[in-house]
């Protein structure tokens, strides 16, 4: 990450998303802009941000819909709804989904580059706080960080397949049902998470191929092992 941080902000109403986008630019953040709910989540899945500046009323899917998909994924990203409403109701919904703060339109840059700076200082005082690694066999796991190092270089994961290997980092060595996975790493049981989860762990078996010592088993009828050595 270069400069102040990576913002991800969800704004529909393109004028303003630009003058936005331009004026955090010019403070030193580098800002992605979605136009839609659901393209702000697809981003947040793909890419590492470090806040969230959401409209609530956007097409496809609202802020609130995005902000409760990004709590699944973490829970000490900052997020900041964006509304031209001031009702309590409102506000209080949007600190129900996982909201740290609600700013009103129309606003001042000023206050919202204060807001942003507070939090992101806050958020790396937890980072750092809760930052954890893990030495698995010939590998060392950064969560933190998404990162897995080993003999044949780096690998950058993705939010989900970071989350995945650290639950199973922290349950090595023993059977662990696919329900007790999905639960934790997504929040729900269902089929189609099943399906999801199955993909990513054939992913992090791929990447822990570096170390042939280190097996993501499927113990059919129960669930998964992943066999570290000690």
């Amino acid at each position: 990450m270069t400069g102040k941080g990576n913002i991800l902000l969800a704004e529909d109403d393109q004028a303003l998303s630009e003058l936005m986008k331009e004026a955090l630019e010019e403070e030193g953040y580098t800002v992605e802009v979605c136009d839609d709910g659901q393209q702000a989540i697809d981003r947040f899945d793909k890419n590492k941000f470090d806040i969230c500046l959401l409209d609530v009323m956007m097409p496809i899917k609202d802020g609130f819909m995005v902000a409760k998909k990004i709590r699944q994924q973490s829970d000490i990203m900052p997020i900041l709804f964006i509304s031209t409403k001031n009702m309590e109701e409102d506000r209080i919904k949007g600190y129900e989904t996982g909201a740290d703060d609600y700013i009103t339109k129309p606003f001042s840059m000023k206050e919202l580059l204060l807001k942003l700076d507070v939090f992101l200082r806050r958020t790396r005082k937890l980072s750092y706080e809760v930052q954890q690694e893990y030495n698995i066999g010939k590998l060392k796991f950064s969560y933190t960080d998404r990162k897995l190092s080993g003999p044949d270089g780096e690998v950058d994961l993705k939010q989900k397949e970071a989350d995945l290997l650290k639950f199973l980092c922290e349950h090595s060595n023993r059977i662990l049902k696919r329900e007790e996975v999905l639960l934790a790493v997504w929040g729900k049981d269902d089929f189609f998470l099943g399906r999801s989860m199955d993909v990513y762990m054939t992913k992090l078996r791929k990447f822990l191929r570096a170390d042939p010592d280190l097996l993501i088993e499927t113990i059919h009828g129960h669930g998964f092992r992943f066999t570290v050595p000690a």
